[in-house]
């Protein structure tokens, strides 16, 4: 005998786990192409590693629990795990060092939790927070930007193989390297210089420097995909922005010459990387509306205050990490009571 249903109560929104995954590749492709026009092969070199590792410790990782890996391995997740982390590294960052972060995200970020769906931090920030941590100096090596760089690409392209394999020297990272936006900023100010000045100095300006702000603004124009399509929504990329945007505006406002202004803040380090695609990773963010808006500001605030007071240029990852853990408390508080049940 065959049942006739109806789809109420059930709504089927047509986003299935693959189809989310691969949008949010789609949408990260302007930030890969504009990071390779600036700084050469290197983002390449790094998901040329990322990618076959998180496959093959996602596939390590079902094996060791007992499951199958074919779903695991098709769905895409781990896919966004591995091009979010080789796209925040520095394109000068050794083989070796990629690799092991993305074994620990998606091994320890990841599977020791569950797996997809049970991991309480973004397996991506795990991974990375674990190399900032462990090797510093290694994560600090950007390479001059190519339109401030006065040299070529395929100057870009052997510096970043050297890199890649491990063969350069400190002097060679010395010719090749330069400060961040944030760095720049960083330095400036701990020497006493004024905002005038640093800019003056590094050459800086409204949106940012040093490559910094094309990247955010890439980032700008996948997010803006995500949202028309719908696979993310406005409340933590607007309250992200607006929680970095607003205290910059007023410390800006006292202090000119020691705080630079919200658009600065928003259009360099990792802003809009983290407010479009690593804030809305839906597994480890607030649940509710009114929880994704309290999310989202706690994680530009906590950016905020790490970048000026913090031990760190930039502290999105430590700002969303910190703000997974806060998640289910903002659930609690914020998801509408079951009539009924207590809270």
């Amino acid at each position: 005998m065959r049942f006739a249903t109806s789809p109420a109560p059930f709504v089927y929104a047509g986003y299935s786990v693959p189809r989310v995954m691969f949008q949010v590749l789609l949408a990260l492709a302007p930030v890969a192409m504009v990071q390779v026009a600036l700084y050469g092969p290197g983002p390449l070199l790094q998901l040329a590693v990322a990618v076959p590792t998180a496959l093959a410790c996602e596939a390590l990782a079902m094996r060791l629990r007992g499951r199958e890996a074919g779903a695991a391995l098709r769905d895409g997740s781990v896919l966004v795990t591995a091009a979010l982390l080789a796209l925040s590294v520095t394109p000068l960052a050794p083989w070796w060092l990629t690799l092991a972060g993305v074994a620990v995200a998606v091994l320890l970020g990841k599977h020791v939790y569950g797996g997809l769906g049970h991991n309480p931090f973004n397996p991506a920030m795990v991974g990375y927070a674990a190399m900032l941590v462990a090797f510093p100096l290694a994560m600090s090596r950007w390479p001059v930007p190519l339109d401030a760089a006065g040299t070529d690409w395929s100057s870009l392209a052997i510096q970043s193989w050297h890199a890649f394999l491990g063969t350069a020297s400190r002097g060679d990272f010395d010719a090749w390297t330069g400060a961040t936006a944030l760095d720049a900023l960083r330095s400036g100010l701990a020497q006493r210089y004024t905002m005038e000045e640093i800019a003056a100095r590094s050459g800086l300006g409204p949106l940012a420097g040093a490559g910094s702000q094309w990247v955010n603004v890439a980032a700008v124009a996948g997010g803006a995909y995500l949202l028309l399509r719908g696979v993310v929504r406005w409340h933590i990329p607007a309250s992200m922005l607006a929680g970095l945007a607003l205290p910059a505006l007023v410390m800006h406002a006292l202090d000119p010459g020691a705080y630079p202004g919200p658009v600065f803040e928003c259009f360099s380090g990792a802003a809009m990387l983290g407010a479009f695609f690593i804030a809305t990773d839906p597994v480890t963010a607030a649940a509710s509306d009114r929880g994704r808006l309290v999310y989202g500001a706690g994680i530009g605030f906590l950016t905020w205050v790490i970048r000026h007071w913090g031990g760190y240029p930039d502290g999105v990852a430590f700002a969303v990490l910190t703000m997974n853990l806060a998640a289910p408390l903002i659930d609690r508080w914020t998801i509408p009571r079951i009539h009924g049940h207590p809270r």
